[in-house]
This record gives C-alpha cells, structure tokens and sequence, in this order.
C-alpha cells in the first residue's frame, strides 16, 4: 500500500545549481519533495539545457519570488560558430553551416555592437505567446510569425576563452535577454553564423552561487542537514533597504496598516521587529509606507 505523501509548511530559500536536462519546474518539484514542503515557487525559468543559479521559495518566501524576475543576470556562455540552429542553441535543428574564419581580433571588433542598450528579436523557441498560444507550440508545427524587436541592455561582455569556432563569454545582463539570441546574432555579425552549446547563470541580483547545492548533493543529506541548507525568507530582499520598527508601529504594520515613512527613503522597505520580517512596505500617496506584502513566520 503507497503511503501518502505529508506536506509541512517550510518557509526559506533554496540557491539551488540546477543540473543540465531538467526543466526548471521539474528541479522545483524535485526539491519540493525532499523538503515536503507544503508550497514552493521559482524565480525565474532557466531553459533544461542550462545549469547554474536557480533560487527556489518555499513557504512565505513565495510571496517575494517575482522581485527577481526584474533583476539583472549573469551568465557563462559556449558559443560555437559556423552552424546555425532553428533555436539558436544545441537543442535545435541544423539548418546552416559555414566555413568559420575568425580571429580574435574580429571577436574584439564586434562585441562591442552588443554591449549596452540593444534590440532583440525574440526566437520562435520561446515561451512568449501569440493569440493565447506559446511560440514555441507554433514553432514546432513549423509556422514562424513576426515578432517585434525588444529593448534589452547588456551590461558587461567578457571574453574568458577563445579557441577556433568557439567562444566562451561571460554576460551580464536585464531582465528578458535571451542569450541564445546573443550568439546566434554575433555569429551572424561575423559572417560564420553560430549557436548556444551551453550556459550557466551565475549569479542574480546580490545572489551568486556561492552557497548554492546541488540537487545531489541535497539527496544525500537527511531531513536536519537539508533544512540548514535553506536561506531565511529575506533572502531575496538584501538589496532593500531595511527599517526596524517596535511598539505600536510595528503592529500597525503587521495588521496592514500605514506607518510613517523614514526620511529620505523611497521605493520598496523591508521592514522589521525584533529583527524578524513583518513584511515589505511601499511608499503610498500620502507619504506613508503601506504594507505591500506581509509574512506570517514563527515568533
């Protein structure tokens, strides 16, 4: 007889290093069960063929999941020039090849094109939707449509090895950059053509993989270890600025009541008691700071 599964309220943060060939829901569900967590979140899709940084939420952390979706990234990429491919990475289907004659110098030439406010042109291979229906459902039927170009900045562009009809880069980037759009362009731009062979993301926001685990590394821990290896639910907020608060004000807040706002602060507030998250505040019109989403955590 199956013993049925008991989920618990877990509340934090998991940075985990998605492994190649899992989707990022796939890894979310994976982890959620080694945890029995009762709710869990990710924070941002990386495609099966990446690995790298993918924090996942679990509990109250849900509720501060879509605050990295705005976040600048960093990725190490493999491009390989002179094949092109449908999907603009190692998944797709071959559709061009080319004699590849590049030197260094001509990857120094062109980078900087793609440094900096760009456009991009989204591929079929993505989970942008046109009438209700993913692209990526339309691409595969073999029916391409026009896509506008969007507006994209590449922050920084890194040359860490070149070899042949290989490029590895780092980039560093806004939100919604598709960075096999990036290689099969600067393939484009070289005359050879190129794709994606692989990408990890390294880092998101103020978060890196430095005390990021492996999903198997995470099954080899029992229950207790497991649960050290989460991040406490302010995790994805270090960026904001932090505000203490006591007494009445602090439970004016945690009721979802305005509270005054401190001088000089504007935008999002992660607030505090007794050094344990109430929340984050936002400034409103009359220049108080209104609870925008509160927790609910152990005292």
């Amino acid at each position: 007889m199956q013993v049925k599964k008991t989920w618990k309220q877990v509340d934090g943060v998991l940075l985990l290093d998605k492994p190649i060939g899992l989707t990022s829901n796939d890894a979310l569900q994976k982890v959620r069960r080694l945890f029995s967590a009762a709710k869990g979140g990710h924070t941002g899709t990386l495609d099966p063929m990446a690995t790298g940084l993918l924090p996942l939420c679990f509990g109250e952390a849900t509720k501060f999941s879509a605050d990295l979706l705005n976040a600048d990234k960093t990725y190490e990429a493999v491009v390989k020039f002179g094949v092109t491919t449908d999907s603009g990475d190692a998944d797709g289907k071959v559709i061009a090849t080319a004699a590849v004659n590049v030197a260094e110098s001509n990857i120094f030439r062109v980078l900087p094109q793609f440094t900096g406010p760009i456009q991009q042109v989204p591929p079929m291979h993505s989970a942008l939707k046109r009438d209700g229906r993913p692209l990526y459902e339309l691409a595969r039927q073999g029916i391409v449509v026009e896509r506008e170009a969007r507006a994209v900045t590449i922050h920084s562009l890194e040359v860490l090895a070149f070899a042949a009809d290989t490029l590895h880069l780092r980039v560093s980037c806004s939100k919604g950059t598709y960075i096999r759009v990036l290689a099969s362009d600067i393939g484009d731009v070289l005359g050879c053509g190129g794709h994606l062979t692989a990408l990890r993301r390294t880092e998101i926001a103020d978060l890196d993989l430095t005390n990021s685990v492996t999903l198997a590394e995470l099954e080899a821990l029992d229950e207790t270890q497991r649960l050290e290896r989460l991040q406490p639910v302010d995790a994805l907020l270090l960026s904001l600025p932090k505000l203490m608060v006591e007494g009445e004000a602090a439970e004016r807040f945690s009721h979802g009541n305005p509270i005054e706002r401190p001088n000089g602060q504007d935008g999002k507030i992660r607030v505090y008691a007794d050094e344990r998250l109430l929340g984050v505040g936002e400034p409103g019109s009359d220049g108080r700071l209104w609870p925008k989403r509160l927790v609910q955590l152990p005292a």
